[in-house]
């Protein structure tokens, strides 16, 4: 289960950051166009806004490097394990 949680946990984490950053991005600059006077607020809000979400991505994959020391070395190790635990 671990092996899946650091399989899957960075790219899904990276995906929903990069969906969130272009809408963030695009929002901003329909704000932009729509009003050009207010462009130094609403590119303050943007940057401060990619900075948090891409500071989430950061934390998972930090996370995700300690959750992979956790993981044995020996991929046959695994395997073991997942068979002793089968129900017969």
């Amino acid at each position: 289960m671990l092996a899946l949680a650091v399989g899957f946990g960075l790219p899904l984490a990276v995906l929903a950051g990069a969906t969130a950053q272009g809408r963030a991005a695009a929002s901003a600059l329909e704000g932009m166009a729509r009003q050009p006077e207010a462009i130094g607020k609403i590119q303050t809000a943007m940057i401060l806004g990619l900075a948090f979400i891409e500071s989430l991505v950061i934390f998972t994959f930090v996370f995700l490097f300690l959750l992979k020391s956790q993981l044995p070395a020996d991929p046959n190790t695994v395997i073991e394990a997942l068979k002793s635990a089968a129900i017969k």
